[in-house]
């Protein structure tokens, strides 16, 4: 397959898979006579494709679990309308736990509760990871061997992250949320999916 060939095939690939690619699937996806494209040219293409996006309606990014198109931010009040739920709205106790999860993982629900000063709801736990943005990761060796909290791959797809690494330092959020008070009241709400009222 002649490089041009291979670039459109890596875009319909792109548009239609409904989870990001990444290059070593993508390179089995673009298996020819058994031998995959070099890994050189495939990140190559990639490159090419996310530089033509950059004067479109969408954009190729790169997420934790490899490459996808997705629209852009400043379109989202009329994509809204393709939908006619309202998209979920996470409670304030809802985001505090996952915020300790992501930056303190992997942590025990007693030391959210800790933290937290109030009991975690079993609905919180349950919504976080019908989300798929949390899974137990371990147990704790200690008396009743409680579960271990992490963030999921998932998780950092949802957020457009590659890494834990790409979170701002902590200490960044808590000046945002001194210098707007309003922040930390606040109901925010996620992209339209399972539509229903999390708290």
């Amino acid at each position: 397959m002649e490089k041009n060939q291979m670039k459109f095939t890596m875009e319909a690939l792109l548009m239609a898979s409904p989870h990001p690619i990444s290059v070593s699937e993508m390179g089995k996806l673009l298996r020819e006579n058994g031998k995959p494209p070099p890994t050189q040219l495939l990140q190559t293409l990639f490159q090419e494709l996310s530089d033509e996006s950059k004067n479109r309606g969408v954009e190729l990014v790169e997420v934790a679990s490899g490459y996808r198109y997705q629209t852009r931010e400043q379109y989202a009040p009329w994509l809204t309308r393709l939908w006619e739920e309202k998209p979920p709205h996470y409670s304030k106790a809802c985001l505090e736990t996952l915020a300790l999860i992501v930056y303190r993982q992997p942590i025990t629900r007693a030391a959210i509760e800790e933290v937290r000063g109030v009991s975690v709801s079993t609905n919180i736990i349950r919504v976080l990871g019908e989300r798929n943005w949390i899974e137990i990761v371990g147990y704790k060796e200690t008396p009743g061997r409680p579960a271990l909290f992490a963030t999921t791959q998932n998780f950092l797809d949802d957020f457009n992250l590659q890494s834990l690494d790409d979170l701002p330092p902590l200490s960044s959020i808590e000046n945002v949320i001194q210098q707007n008070p309003q922040l930390a009241t606040a109901q925010f709400s996620a992209q339209p999916e399972e539509g229903a009222e999390l708290s």
